[in-house]
C-alpha cells in the first residue's frame, strides 16, 4: 500500500509540472521543452540554498523567480527573435544544463539535515501521511490560484491569445507579452515542482529533468482525454483533471513496476503509455466516423 501512496505523493509533486504544461500547451499552443531544464533548475536551487542553510521562505521565492526567468527567456527568444517556440525551448533547456551544473557544483547533492516542507506537519505517525496532507494543501492552493488567474481579465486575454492570436492582437492586446508572461508562469510552476520533488526524494541530480516533459505531457493528455469524454467546459474542473492526470500517470507507472516490469524499461513503458492515451481516442473517433 505504501508503494502506491509513494506514487500518489510523486504525482502530487509533479502536478505543478502538469499545470505548467497545461498553460503552455493548451492555453498558448506552445510545445515548451524548457520544462526539462527549469524542473532541474528548481531542484538545483533548492539543494544549493538549503545546504547553505538558507531559509525555506527565501528558497521558495528564489525557485519560483528562477523558473519564471527561464520561461521568460524562452518567450523572449520566441517572440522577439521570431525563432520557432520548440527551438527556443531547446536552446534555453540546453543552456540551463550548464547553468544547473555550475550552481550545483557536482552531479548530485543530497539533502541531509536540512529544512523540509515535509516537516511542517506532524499529525500522523506515518511520515508519508503527513507529506500527503502537506502536498494536498500546496496543490490545492496552486490549483485555486491558477483557476482564479485564468478567470480574470488577464487570464481571459491569455486564453484568447492561444485561441485566436490575430483577433486578440486586433483588440489591442500585446500577444508577445502574454506569451512571455505565460511561459514564465508555466516554468515557475515547473521549477516549483522540482523544488517539491527534490524535497521528497532527498537529493538533487543534474539529470533529474531529462524526459520530465513527457511526464507533464502525458498528464495533460490523460486529463484532456477525460475532459473530452466527460465534455467538461469549466476551467476549474479542467485544472482538477490536469492534477488528477499527473496522479493517474504516476499510478500507472507504479502499477507497471508492481507487476514486475524491469525498472530499466520504465522509460519505455512511459512512452508506450503516452502513445496509448494519445492514439486510443483518435482510433475510436475514426471508427465512429
Amino acid at each position: 500500500m505504501n508503494f502506491y501512496l509513494t506514487a500518489l505523493l510523486q504525482g502530487l509533486c509533479l502536478s505543478a509540472i502538469a499545470l505548467g504544461v497545461y498553460l503552455s500547451m493548451k492555453i498558448f499552443n506552445i510545445p515548451d521543452i524548457t520544462t526539462d531544464g527549469s524542473y532541474t533548475l528548481g531542484g538545483v536551487i533548492t539543494a544549493t540554498m538549503l545546504t547553505h542553510n538558507q531559509s525555506m521562505y527565501i528558497t521558495i521565492p528564489a525557485v519560483i523567480i528562477a523558473g519564471g526567468i527561464a520561461g521568460a527567456l524562452t518567450g523572449l527568444i520566441h517572440t522577439k527573435l521570431k525563432i520557432n517556440a520548440l527551438l527556443a525551448g531547446i536552446l534555453v533547456m540546453t543552456g540551463l544544463y550548464s547553468v544547473n551544473l555550475t550552481i550545483l557544483g557536482r552531479s548530485n547533492v543530497p539533502l541531509l539535515n536540512t529544512a523540509s516542507i515535509f516537516n511542517w506537519l506532524n499529525v500522523f505517525v506515518n511520515p508519508n501521511q503527513n507529506s500527503l496532507v502537506i502536498l494536498l494543501i500546496i496543490v490545492a492552493v496552486l490549483g485555486l490560484a491558477i483557476g482564479y488567474l485564468l478567470k480574470t481579465d488577464f487570464g481571459i486575454a491569455m486564453r484568447a491569445t492561444g485561441n485566436s492570436e490575430q483577433m486578440v492582437r486586433a483588440m489591442g492586446v500585446n500577444t508577445d507579452r502574454m506569451k512571455i508572461l505565460g511561459l514564465a508562469l508555466a516554468n515557475a510552476l515547473t521549477a516549483l515542482s522540482g523544488f517539491m520533488m527534490t524535497q521528497f526524494q532527498g537529493f538533487a541530480d543534474i539529470n533529474m529533468g531529462i524526459g520530465i516533459v513527457i511526464t507533464g505531457l502525458g498528464s495533460v493528455i490523460v486529463a484532456e482525454t477525460l475532459i473530452n469524454w466527460l465534455r467538461i467546459t469549466s476551467i476549474s474542473l479542467n485544472l482538477v483533471l490536469v492534477i488528477a492526470g499527473a496522479i493517474i500517470f504516476q499510478m500507472v507507472l507504479a502499477f507497471t513496476l508492481n507487476i514486475g516490469v524491469d525498472a530499466n524499461l520504465l522509460k519505455l513503458a512511459t512512452s508506450v503509455f503516452v502513445l496509448l492515451i494519445v492514439s486510443i481516442p483518435r482510433l475510436i473517433a475514426r471508427k465512429n466516423d
